[in-house]
């Protein structure tokens, strides 16, 4: 396995602690506010994280084309500590020795993909999550540069085309920058914009 390979199982992991991190954050209040996820709450969102989470797990080891390995968890009283278990065993199975010499069959995509790929589909996932869990609280998300340009180089190769964008698909329409601002955002705007997002609607508390 090359150095950059093996890193973007390090940037993921990175991206999943974080969101583990903030999900971590959210009191009993919080569940039903909304997200950055149109007509998802903060509780549907996790819940769909964690499902997720135990999908990609299931993909690692061969098991991706079984529905009900992405379903996503009945158990909706305690969020945090059902995503934190999902987010364990995702990280438990891209930690496997070969991982991503393996195909993953992804139900989204329907067709299996090689291993890296997939991760790299992950890690931007989680970044953006991590974002829409962080921003749903009025806090910020901590990630690093690198793990921030590994997220956006996947999201740059996402087709922008609108006939495979927008309600049933995985990603919502690219949302274009404010006039004046398209220069210089940094790359968690961009990739949030590329997956759909509108991060001027959420400012973060100061």
């Amino acid at each position: 396995m090359t150095r950059h390979a093996a890193d973007i199982v390090e940037w993921d992991r990175i991206a999943v602690r974080e969101a583990v991190r903030v999900v971590d954050l959210a009191g009993d209040d919080d569940w039903g506010r909304d997200s950055p996820c149109a007509g998802w709450t903060l509780r549907r969102l996790v819940a769909h994280m964690a499902g997720q989470h135990h999908g990609f797990a299931a993909a690692a080891r061969g098991l991706g084309h079984e529905a009900a390995r992405w379903q996503e968890p009945r158990d909706r009283g305690e969020p945090a500590r059902v995503h934190r278990a999902a987010a364990t065993a995702v990280l438990d199975a891209f930690g496997e020795p070969g991982v991503l010499e393996r195909e993953f069959v992804l139900p989204e995509l329907g067709s299996a993909v090689p291993g890296r790929r997939a991760v790299g589909f992950h890690l931007v996932d989680y970044v953006v999550h991590a974002w829409d869990v962080a921003v749903t609280l009025g806090v910020e998300v901590l990630l690093p540069d690198e793990v921030l340009r590994a997220a956006l180089a996947v999201a740059r190769r996402v087709p922008a085309d609108p006939a495979l964008r927008g309600p049933g698909s995985a990603f919502a329409p690219v949302v274009p920058a404010p006039a004046g601002e398209a220069e210089g955002a940094g790359a968690l705007e961009e990739t949030l914009r590329l997956l759909g997002r509108r991060p001027e609607l959420w400012p973060v508390r100061g």
